[in-house]
């Protein structure tokens, strides 16, 4: 049987570098702000609340971001900052429980389960927590509360922005059979995409799919998917996890054979990662290309540093040398891609505490 005893809240800061931006610059404020560069090739990496109603969305390229909102003000990222106000975050979160799992530096999973503080429900502990945010630091945030981290994340995004929602053990295969498929997270767009073609639009229609032909469909995936179909994940909050590689790719409308052209589409993939690797606080040692030529053949470079790629500049330099191996294309690249990998990470500290009884 399913263990619905766990107690999970999936905190996600509201619009964490621009609401960071905007607290520290009153002129910002109730303006539609882009944290990036306007260049040509920039990337946005993050928005507030006011651009992304004009469509505005992290990892989208600068100049779409300005034909959306022309009126968007582009903001120079300061991660330094960003990174503070995040370990400010997450010495709130080590008073109520020692299981945290980053996922970036604006959000998290807490199993707060052993019930440190002695509160009286799940719910009343994400809410304290999201008052200490706001208190310390002058920032919003939002949480979901539920026995499983997919849950509990899918109710973060259901209140936000600074809000909070509950999915209890009686709720969840309910909440999900009313979702579409494309809000679970872990299915991205071309899955979602693939799942609508053959009829599965909802979390209903997922869970009248057999395991076996799911599996055939799907491969590896389709036991995930069957099992989130009915609101369970047996994944535990993990504060030792560790991500292995970060990448981004594209596949063109047409194939590419211009040399300037495929560098200029490796910046952009490179852009992409480096805003992930910034945001995050995590930068590898392996830099990776992918190369996906017109008859589908793939091919990868990779180079391994002395140390991590913690300056964009290095990251730009050594996936040029690595595309440029290749150069001039025999045939057309109709997709390109960047990773990178072999990330240093410090290992946070783990603890137990006694159990005692706590509701939604």
């Amino acid at each position: 049987m399913p263990d619905h005893s766990r107690r999970i809240i999936h905190i996600d800061m509201d619009a964490f570098f621009a609401s960071v931006e905007q607290r520290d610059d009153p002129t910002l404020r109730g303006r539609p702000v882009a944290v990036g560069y306007a260049g040509a090739r920039g990337v946005v990496a993050a928005a507030s609340y006011e651009a992304r109603r004009f469509g505005v969305r992290s990892a989208m390229p600068s100049s779409t971001a300005l034909r959306n909102c022309p009126e968007l003000l582009f903001v120079k990222p300061r991660f330094d900052v960003y990174r503070a106000v995040s370990q400010q975050i997450r010495a709130i979160f080590s008073d109520y429980t020692p299981l945290i799992e980053p996922l970036s530096l604006d959000e998290a999973y807490l199993d707060v389960t052993a019930n440190l503080r002695g509160l009286p429900s799940a719910t009343a502990t994400a809410a304290e927590i999201r008052e200490r945010i706001l208190a310390e630091t002058g920032l919003t945030a939002s949480g979901g509360i539920s026995y499983n981290k997919f849950l509990a994340k899918l109710a973060s995004d259901q209140n936000k922005p600074n809000g909070q929602f509950v999915i209890t053990p009686a709720q969840g295969a309910r909440y999900v059979e009313r979702l579409p498929v494309s809000r679970f997270h872990g299915i991205g767009p071309k899955t979602a995409a693939k799942m609508n073609a053959v009829g599965i639009a909802t979390g209903a229609d997922l869970r009248a799919q057999p395991l076996q032909a799911l599996q055939s469909r799907f491969g590896k995936a389709g036991a995930w998917y069957h099992a989130i179909a009915r609101g369970e994940d047996d994944r535990p909050v993990n504060p030792n996890r560790e991500r292995k590689s970060s990448g981004s790719e594209t596949t063109f409308d047409t194939d590419l054979t211009d040399p300037a052209t495929i560098e200029a589409g490796v910046l952009s993939q490179a852009d992409e990662v480096w805003a992930w690797c910034e945001k995050t606080g995590m930068y590898g040692r392996t830099v990776t290309v992918k190369v996906k030529y017109a008859d589908f053949q793939i091919i990868t470079r990779s180079r391994t540093l002395s140390s991590p790629a913690s300056d964009h500049v290095i990251l730009h330099a050594v996936s040029l040398d690595l595309i440029r191996l290749v150069l001039p294309p025999a045939k057309g690249i109709r997709l390109l891609g960047v990773t990178v990998s072999g990330f240093d990470l410090a290992q946070p500290a783990t603890g137990e505490a006694e159990q005692l009884a706590l509701k939604f």
